[in-house]
């Protein structure tokens, strides 16, 4: 079998016949940026195929985490999770806010309501949430306890690109809710992000701060940043998503490999899929058990690099973990052993659209035979 390297992500690239007219076209239009044409007409098509109906770009995916902490003008505590990406808690920090971390849920690796509850003081105005690997949140649990104390829920979706329960779109939970579109996810637009809201009047307020608080010439209405997305990459975000669906197809033949090799293996564990979720495939995380594997996870995870394979350990650390949150009460392990356990036992394996039959076969030899 070929050793070549196998990456954890590889990004869905348009084809440059569909691109090179629409960068021609940029050109001829002279009009880079500040809400193109293509800017204009990626969130008209994302709406549509997210099934939303207010949708603004960001040039990534962290920005719109900041900006909708600001859009909603939340205040001191946010309770949220110490098992995702860093961005969930920076965005919270940056705005001076207290992230309070809570456990997980073993069975998804998202927010645990129960643990919500607990956590709640009068000090405390949002939750954010986070749908790892796209699995879906609680989302009735968690609306049920925002609305009994009257707390703003913001949902990282990073991972959760046209993730449905019962065929509606996850996406019109809560307050508001966050996309990535960086190389690494489901659908790229290289860099790149959207904030999602239910009214009009919230939009306008989101692509005001989004472009410096401007609502005109000369008339500025609030502390707004720059984060917004540019022509090029709207154009490079029209390209992909005409191919997001057979993206999303042939993850799920490589999840669905996976699956099956992997079902019976002693100490490796998998998130159960659910049958009233349409999925997304962003991620394959497995859970190594040192002592019934007989092998660590960072062994297993040193010998997949020999192999030139690339897993990752993600979420490792856990943010909480580290330097600027580990001071804070909640960040002890005693009040995060589930989402700690998670940490030290998680590598996902590489998972995107351009891997091949013999990759995946090379990838299971290694998680199999650990040789």
């Amino acid at each position: 079998m070929s050793q070549e390297l196998i990456t954890v992500t590889s990004p869905l690239l348009p084809s440059l016949d569909e691109l090179t007219p629409l960068l021609k076209d940029i050109w001829n239009r002279h009009w880079l940026t500040n809400n193109g044409h293509y800017h204009q007409e990626l969130e008209k098509a994302l709406a549509e195929y997210l099934g939303v109906e207010y949708i603004s770009l960001f040039t990534n995916g962290t920005l719109p985490l900041i900006t909708a902490l600001q859009a909603m003008r939340i205040t001191g505590e946010v309770i949220t999770t110490p098992y995702s990406f860093v961005a969930t808690t920076h965005s919270i920090w940056w705005n001076g806010l207290t992230p309070v971390f809570v456990d997980v849920d073993p069975a998804t690796g998202n927010l645990d309501p129960q643990k919500i509850e607990e956590a709640i003081t009068p000090k405390t105005t949002a939750i954010m949430p986070v749908h790892v690997y796209g699995n879906p949140c609680d989302i009735e649990a968690i609306q049920e306890i925002a609305d009994r104390y009257g707390l703003a829920v913001i949902y990282d979706a990073a991972h959760a690109f046209n993730v449905k329960v019962n065929g509606r779109t996850i996406l019109d939970a809560g307050d508001m809710n966050t996309l990535s579109f960086h190389a690494t996810k489901t659908y790229n637009t290289v860099e790149g992000g959207a904030l999602i809201c239910h009214d009009a009047r919230t939009k306008k307020r989101i692509d005001y701060l989004k472009n410096f608080g401007f609502a005109g010439e000369t008339t500025v209405v609030a502390p707004g940043i720059n984060s917004k997305m540019d022509e090029i990459r709207s154009a490079y975000g029209l390209c992909n998503l005409k191919h997001i669906d057979e993206a999303i197809a042939a993850r799920k033949k490589v999840a669905q490999k996976y699956r099956a090799a992997l079902a019976n293996i002693a100490g490796i564990t998998l998130f159960a899929e659910r049958d009233d979720v349409t999925y997304n495939y962003s991620y394959f995380p497995i859970f190594v058990n040192e002592k019934e594997y007989g092998m660590s996870r960072d062994a297993l995870y040193a010998k997949m690099k020999e192999h030139n394979v690339l897993g990752r350990r993600y979420f490792y650390p856990l943010i909480s973990d580290f330097a600027m949150y580990r001071g804070l009460p909640s960040a002890t392990k005693t009040n995060l052993p589930v989402a700690t356990r998670m940490a030290n036992e998680v590598i996902c394996l590489p998972m995107h659209a351009g891997l091949s039959d013999e990759d995946v076969e090379r990838v299971l030899k290694i998680v199999i035979t650990k040789e």
